[in-house]
């Protein structure tokens, strides 16, 4: 059966909780997915509909980019786009040197985005860099909203990385470069932080992130950043690229530190194929928190890989139907049964470990492999129930699994 466990790993202290619109974040609760649109914000129409997309797919906070005057106008009309779809998605608002000039002159924009995303290797350079950030953090503090410190080692603060640098040479032994650039983020985050919070921010409304592309990387100073303080922490592989590539790249570097506890919310930045949807970055957020049972979303599949014994195509076919299926059902099934996003299927190509997977499974079903008439027993809370045979076995077992839905996960929510 599906484990109970949802939840947190202990190792690390929780980071301060924080308020994101209808979202909390950090403290004990679980950890949080966002995406972000790919859509000219500017096209209030375009971009409510993508939020809307993403959110319905799984998104919980959802980022924007605010870059010009007629972005920040959309804002407050996105946001009234997206009241009347009744989808109540946070938005954060993404800033690049700019946003001190954008924020004070649309308040509108300012009051109807949830949080700011502010890079402090570009807010601001030379003399304008602290007045430009602390302009920024007042507007927040006004209208009370938590801020990310977003740092991204391709737009580094060059007088932090300079500074560090420095004081590298001069060492008797000196570091690696890449050492001093992890240092260098580590310093541009927690020291903007502290900023932040002398200018009136409070500390659990302030949100750190540091962003790499080097899964080894990532790790390195996330732990350190999790080891010298309690701000929330959003984790991502930034530039993780496309396809296959990206959410492995980003799985192995994520599921290391959410396993050890480190991470409030989480965003898996992929590059889309052409032409596919944005949401794939939000389901492959999903897979990888209940992947690591600390979040349940919906129901999973488990499927052989199949081998000599499975030359057929027919459970490949089965697996990928009951796949389909189980997530084109879970949006009306979350709002009427509860817990059923923790339910495990196993569809198995043959005998030998099928049987026993289904057993575990809290449904069933194992086929009995290649050059063997279709004969398939179907196991339901490690019980056999029924045998499938003949031309109908997908819709039989697609109609076993919603009977099952019904009856196990009856509890309606209110």
């Amino acid at each position: 059966m599906s484990s109970g466990f949802c939840g947190k790993l202990p190792e690390q202290p929780a980071t301060h909780s924080c308020q994101i619109g209808n979202v909390t974040l950090g403290g004990k609760s679980p950890v949080v997915v966002q995406a972000m649109t790919n859509t000219d914000t500017a096209d209030a129409a375009a971009t409510a509909n993508q939020c809307a997309e993403l959110h319905r797919a799984g998104s919980e906070l959802v980022r924007i980019t605010v870059n010009t005057p007629e972005a920040a106008a959309a804002v407050p009309k996105i946001r009234r786009q997206l009241d009347d779809l009744n989808c109540p998605v946070p938005l954060i608002g993404d800033f690049h040197y700019n946003g001190h000039r954008l924020l004070a002159e649309h308040p509108e924009c300012a009051a109807a985005l949830a949080k700011y995303r502010i890079n402090p290797g570009n807010v601001g350079f030379g003399k304008k860099k602290d007045e430009q950030f602390a302009a920024m953090i007042e507007l927040a503090c006004r209208y009370e909203k938590p801020v990310r410190i977003g740092v991204n080692w391709g737009s580094l603060d060059p007088s932090v990385l300079a500074r560090l640098m420095d004081e590298n040479r001069r060492r008797h032994a000196p570091k690696a470069n890449s050492e001093i650039m992890r240092e260098a983020m580590l310093a541009s985050a927690l020291e903007s932080a502290k900023q932040a919070e002398s200018i009136g921010l409070p500390g659990k409304r302030v949100i750190l992130s540091c962003k790499v592309s080097s899964a080894p990387d990532l790790i390195a100073i996330y732990r350190e950043l999790a080891a010298r303080s309690r701000y929330a922490l959003h984790l991502g592989l930034t530039e993780a690229g496309m396809g296959s590539k990206g959410i492995v790249a980003s799985t192995a570097a994520l599921a290391v530190l959410l396993h050890q506890g480190i991470g409030d919310t989480i965003r898996v930045s992929l590059t889309p194929e052409p032409g596919a949807s944005r949401t794939e970055e939000v389901i492959v957020a999903q897979e990888i928190l209940q992947s690591l049972n600390l979040r349940a979303f919906t129901p999973q599949v488990v499927a052989c890989p199949g081998c000599g014994r499975t030359t057929s195509t027919f459970f490949q076919e089965l697996a990928q139907a009951v796949q389909t299926h189980l997530r084109a059902r879970m949006p009306e099934w979350k709002t009427r049964y509860q817990g059923v996003e923790r339910m495990n299927v196993a569809v198995m190509g043959c005998v030998v470990n099928g049987p026993g997977e289904s057993k575990h499974a809290n449904i069933g079903i194992s086929l009995p492999g290649a050059g063997e008439a279709p004969s398939a027993p179907v196991f339901e809370d490690g019980e056999k129930t029924v045998t499938l045979k003949g031309e109908t076995i997908v819709a039989e077992f697609l109609q076993i699994i919603e009977n099952y839905v019904t009856r196990k996960y009856a509890k309606h929510v209110a």
